[in-house]
């Protein structure tokens, strides 16, 4: 019992703070509320109280702390400032890494965004069938271009690659059995695992082969009577190298035809076709797979593309026609942007010279790393205007997205370089200037690695360096003064 007391009493003490929370009444009557209200939607700054309240209330039950009046004032302010604010803001992309998930993945560009803005800005013809004057459907408008680049016999548009898979597993594998290989049991972003998609198909996962070792004969001593796929993913986000093997695109083609069992391939990063670029010749592409004989793919809209989001299945015209019917497409459609602003970005890939010019991935994918240099010499010379001293050193991009791994990419950053007697202030002020680059009105975000802070300058645009200069030393000099 004695052992209690002090819980007791620190639950009254909690209870006495949580009655000296102000009341909303007491609230609303303050001079600097009143003044809120009367530049803002009422409602509103009732929502930011209550909100508001209800943080320093958890706050009072776990440490049996109120803040003063003028704090929870404040931050009833900057609640409802918050409201009038875009939460989804431009940010300049300065960490090397091109197809950035946490900032959108693949970027569109400028000619992208205008083309689809006259598509989007009134009424469009969606389902619309002009030609006949009748209702049409939505995926005609893409599914002649996706057919022409890929070799597809047919396509089918969903909301991510995600749902792409598990639309086709749900639509052939109901309470049936997927053969994959051990080695194939990947993990994409945000924690979603292809086990975990199979079980909510409601599909019989059955493993075969080793993590580093699968042979088509695993594959074929697997097969029963339940087994409807077969089924492979691409390695787009990790590596396995040393002693290894895996089953071929074209053993496993063969296998699906003896037993006439449909093989699916979850490519994921979805390169269309090959391209004139290094870095992308090992990719496999969807063109080449499906000329494999392979019966469904599935990628990405974001990565290698460079589109929007979206899940693409592309293959045989009978098995896409079978998805097409499916009760759960109807949650899984897209909508008039992603279909616009995939139209736009597919009739890119239709000539080379215009792909390389207009999609902004493969732009940054081509940059040589002379051009980069060239960029980050440019960027230094600015800074040195506004008394920064910057270094120009070289670094290591990446593709990024779970897309090409173990695979870097040349290039050239600068280093802001601030004289310090210890080597602990300069990492204060690297840490200070990172964070509030990210809290500026034009955020930035660069590299912050032991202590110092780069900007990469394979996915700066070259007609941002100028403003990159500006907002750095706006942010260096408040941060000088702090």
């Amino acid at each position: 019992m004695a052992g209690s007391i002090p819980a007791l009493s620190a639950m009254k003490q909690n209870s006495i703070e949580l009655k000296n929370l102000p009341a909303v009444d007491k609230l609303l009557c303050a001079p600097e509320i009143k003044t809120l209200i009367s530049e803002n939607n009422p409602e509103l700054v009732k929502y930011s109280i209550k909100n508001v309240l209800d943080f320093y209330r958890k706050i009072a039950k776990v440490k049996g702390i109120v803040s003063p009046l003028p704090v929870i004032i404040d931050r009833i302010k900057s609640e409802t400032e918050k409201f009038g604010k875009k939460s989804l803001r431009p940010v300049i992309n300065a960490t090397g890494i091109i197809i950035h998930t946490n900032l959108g993945r693949a970027p569109f560009g400028e000619d992208i965004i205008n083309e689809v803005s006259k598509v989007l800005t009134g009424y469009n013809n969606l389902e619309f069938d002009l030609e006949n004057a009748k209702r049409g459907t939505r995926y005609s408008h893409i599914s002649g271009l996706l057919k022409y680049l890929t070799g597809a016999e047919d396509v089918l548009i969903v909301n991510n690659n995600a749902a792409a898979v598990m639309l086709s597993l749900r639509a052939f594998a109901k309470n049936k059995d997927v053969i994959i290989s051990r080695g194939e049991l990947i993990e994409i972003g945000g924690s979603f695992r292809l086990p975990e998609i199979l079980k909510a198909s409601d599909c019989k996962m059955i493993e075969v082969g080793t993590t580093n070792k699968t042979s088509v004969q695993d594959y074929e001593n697997a097969i029963n009577e339940n087994t409807a796929i077969l089924l492979k993913a691409h390695k787009s986000n990790y590596i396995i190298k040393g002693f290894t093997k895996e089953a071929s695109l074209q053993e496993l083609v063969k296998l699906g035809e003896k037993y006439n069992i449909p093989v699916i391939y979850d490519i994921g990063s979805g390169l269309l076709r090959k391209t004139p670029i290094d870095i992308l010749k090992d990719e496999p592409d969807v063109r080449q797979t499906l000329a494999a004989g392979v019966d469904l793919v599935c990628f990405s809209g974001d990565k290698l593309l460079g589109g929007p989001q979206a899940g693409i299945i592309a293959g045989k015209k009978e098995l896409i026609a079978h998805l097409k019917t499916e009760p759960m497409l109807r949650a899984l459609r897209v909508g008039k942007t992603t279909l616009a602003l995939l139209e736009s970005v597919c009739l890119n890939y239709l000539d080379d010279k215009r792909l390389f010019e207009k999609n902004m991935l493969f732009r940054m994918l081509k940059k040589t790393p002379d051009e980069l240099k060239k960029n980050a010499l440019i960027l230094q010379k600015e800074l040195k205007q506004y008394n920064i001293e910057a270094k120009v050193v070289e670094n290591k991009g990446q593709c990024g997205g779970g897309t090409l791994p173990g695979k870097e990419i040349d290039s050239w950053s600068v280093l802001i370089e601030k004289k310090f007697e210890f080597n602990k202030k300069k990492s204060e002020f690297s840490e200070k200037m990172f964070y509030n680059l990210l809290n500026y009105k034009f955020p930035i975000l660069g590299i912050l690695k032991k202590g110092r802070l780069y900007f990469d300058m394979l996915t700066i645009p070259e007609k941002e360096i100028i403003k990159v200069a500006k907002i750095i030393s706006e942010v260096y000099k408040s941060v000088s003064l702090q």
